[in-house]
Formats: structure tokens, sequence, C-alpha cells
């Protein structure tokens, strides 16, 4: 049984990583900051960030056993000495989406956009973590947080390119992608 961890990422004045950009890849941006902390919430006093969002890990939601099995011995873990680069990427998912019963979201997860197929293609080049946040009555429903050496960086792009050519993709309605960087 895995234990929630609750995680806040708070963007403001602080933190360890350097925030390079934050994009508005579908609706609204998020307010501008410097820089990203990261850690069990509740991680900061409220007037000191910009903006604060909060997921939870969990249990594996969308993954068949063989999958997990698969993930377990091709990915490595966060916080590796070498992934210097990283990025949040915040997704809420329209209404439909959730209107779809569980293998209904499965199929066009997996079967039809590959979700997990293509991810597996960028281990263990690129570390990832997922935070569900919908439960939490957060602005939005996952929160996934990637980890990657500099040059790693394009392959990470081709990555996020090829997910957003999903079926998949056809469901979101606000998404943010915030690139990060610890400094030298």
């Amino acid at each position: 049984m895995t234990i929630p961890l609750t995680v806040e990422f708070a963007a403001g004045g602080q933190g360890a990583w350097m925030i390079d950009r934050i994009v508005p890849v579908f609706g609204e941006a998020l307010p501008p900051a410097s820089r990203l902390a990261i850690g069990a919430a509740p991680l900061a006093p409220a007037g000191s960030i910009a903006w604060r969002l909060r997921g939870t890990v969990s249990n594996a939601r969308y993954t068949h056993r063989s999958e997990m099995t698969e993930l377990a011995t091709r990915q490595e873990g966060l916080g590796r000495p070498g992934s210097r680069r990283a990025a949040l990427i915040p997704i809420r998912k329209n209404a439909a989406w959730w209107a779809l019963a569980q293998d209904e979201r499965r199929a066009i997860f997996e079967e039809q956009s590959r979700h997990i197929r293509i991810g597996m293609d960028y281990l263990p080049a690129v570390a990832r973590r997922l935070h569900h946040s919908r439960d939490l009555g957060e602005p939005f429903d996952f929160l996934t947080w990637f980890e990657f050496a500099p040059g790693e960086e394009s392959r990470f792009d081709a990555m996020l390119g090829r997910l957003r050519e999903t079926a998949e993709w056809r469901f979101v309605e606000r998404e943010v992608e915030i690139r990060v960087n610890l400094d030298q």
C-alpha cells in the first residue's frame, strides 16, 4: 500500500530551483516568479509566494501490472546529481474526460495515445513523478514533475511534442509549462 505524500510547489523569491520560464500551453498562465521551492505541504507562508500548487503522490491509476514492472526496472529516481534541469507541468482535463468511465479513460490514455509507452522511450534519461491534485480542490488535476540532465532537454522536448499530439490531449483544457534549473 502506498502512503499518500502531499507535495507543494511554491513559486516566489525562494527555492532551490530558478524559474527560466512559465508558458501557458492551453488556457491561462500562472503569475511570474523567480524561484520554485518543492517539499512536503505546507511549505511556505502564504504572503511570500506568487502561487502554490499541491498534489498527492499515491497509487498508480491507469497503469497495468506489466507496465508498473517495466517502469520500476527502467525508471530512475528523482534527485540525480546530473539532473540540473526540470519541468513542472500542471494539467487540467475537461469535463468530457471526467465523464468517461475509468476503462474508457485508460483506453484513450494508453491504447490510443500510448502515453506510458511514449514515456518509456525516454527512460532512464527523464525521471518523473506524478501528483494528483483534482481531489484536493486544486486548479489542476495533475502536476507532473520531470528531471533531466541539460544534454537531455531536446529529448524531453521531443517527448512532450509526441504526447501533445495524442488523442488524450484533446481533453486538456489548461496546461502550463514551467521550466526550471538548479543554480550552478
